[in-house]
């Protein structure tokens, strides 16, 4: 009987002793490590695959259950900030305390910027070819992301598509052309001849996109595309698109690109934005013109973020004489607009969340303007809640914002 026992005790030993060994392997393993580290989203098809393998028995005949990781979804109250203002430490905290005191809770930081340059070290080949990354003010980008979110703030990588001078003047193949196939440079607001990159090669859609699944690895949890557009510089009707330009409209050409760009990002877990006109909303010809459609963007991207800036709207605008003067109004209106406009997008169908970016500095060449202070950024903010939205970024080029603009 004593020996029946005890082949009993040791063969309960052994089972347990079992079981414990399978489950430490298996949370050795990646898969393991990562299924409490990251909240999940298992509605968005990827190659990154959990499969339960050898440990617990489970082998080809089962199903694979695909996951990827995201972030929770954040309700962005945020700032742009230059890299160069990230860069300094100084700064840095200075912003940080702010967003901490404020209602702030996100960060837009160039990774790419207006002028085709990195803001630190990618292992993008081409980008590495060209020298787009020689001087890169970030020194170590994912300890600044960790810095962010340490401190509760939601960062988000700022990618300039289109509008690459350095790109353009390095790889001459790759920029939008004049007819006899030299360079185009074309005038910009500013005055300043600007050469862009065509938005029909497909080089340039994979390099802007590896320089994002870059962002993505050291950290960030968006993806935002800017001037993700053709130029509307002066002289650009003078353009030679290629052959491709025959069979293909602008606004083709950017909604594939940013389908494209949504999928491959995909793999790496992040929310994809993009920031379009405001006047796409509801002129057909501006749509055509910079080749944003505001349906079909919004059929794939997860934020849409439209930049209804007041001084950016023309006198009478949608009934608004004089948009700058007339913040709550000139926003409220396009805010409806979009609504309406995104109704063509049916139930139940993907449609992108519209977040838009609002004026935090004054427009003085504008006639008439108004001096933007606390209570123009709080008309713009009603205006966004007003029309039943929840989400905004203000900009300012120089990073000076009105924080008394800003709720405790």
């Amino acid at each position: 009987m004593a020996l029946k026992r005890s082949w009993k005790y040791i063969c309960i030993i052994f089972i347990l002793a079992t079981t414990v060994f399978t489950t430490v392997n298996f949370f050795s393993t990646e898969n393991g490590k990562n299924l409490f580290e990251f909240d999940f989203k298992s509605n968005v098809k990827t190659d990154e695959k959990l499969v339960l393998g050898n440990e617990f028995g489970i082998y080809e005949n089962q199903p694979e259950i695909n996951y990827i990781k995201y972030a929770k979804p954040v309700k962005v109250k945020g700032i742009f900030l230059s890299e160069w203002t990230l860069s300094s430490k100084a700064k840095r905290k200075y912003w940080i305390d702010i967003i901490n005191s404020t209602e702030l809770n996100t960060i837009v930081l160039n990774v790419k910027n207006d002028d085709g340059m990195i803001s630190f070290d990618t292992n993008v080949p081409l980008a590495k070819e060209i020298g787009s990354i020689k001087d890169a003010p970030i020194k170590d980008m994912r300890k600044l992301i960790i810095e962010l979110k340490e401190n509760g703030i939601y960062p988000i990588a700022r990618i300039v598509v289109f509008k690459d001078p350095y790109l353009a003047n390095k790889r001459p193949d790759l920029a939008i052309k004049n007819k006899d196939g030299s360079i185009l440079r074309m005038k910009s607001s500013s005055g300043r001849a600007e050469a862009w990159v065509n938005p029909y090669n497909k080089e340039i859609w994979d390099y802007v996109v590896n320089v994002a699944k870059d962002a993505a690895d050291v950290g960030f949890e968006e993806i935002q595309f800017d001037y993700i557009r053709f130029s509307t510089g002066i002289g650009i009707e003078q353009a030679d698109f290629g052959e491709l330009a025959k069979e293909k409209t602008k606004q083709d050409i950017i909604s594939e690109f940013t389908e494209y760009a949504v999928k491959q990002l995909k793999t790496k877990g992040v929310y994809v934005s993009a920031d379009v006109y405001g006047t796409i909303i509801n002129s057909t010809v501006d749509s055509k013109i910079v080749g944003q459609d505001y349906v079909e963007m919004s059929k794939h991207l997860d934020y849409i973020c439209p930049m209804v800036y007041p001084s950016h709207f023309a006198s009478g605008s949608m009934g608004v004489k004089y948009p700058d003067l007339q913040p709550y109004d000139i926003i409220l209106k396009y805010m409806q607009a979009s609504e309406a406009k995104l109704s063509a997008i049916k139930k139940g169908e993907h449609k992108a969340i519209v977040r838009p970016w609002l004026q935090d500095f004054t427009a003085s060449w504008v006639k008439p303007y108004q001096k933007y202070t606390a209570k123009q950024i709080r008309e713009q903010k009603k205006a966004v809640y007003d029309a039943n939205l929840e989400e905004w970024i203000l900009w300012d080029a120089n990073n000076k914002y009105t924080l008394d603009g800003l709720d405790k």
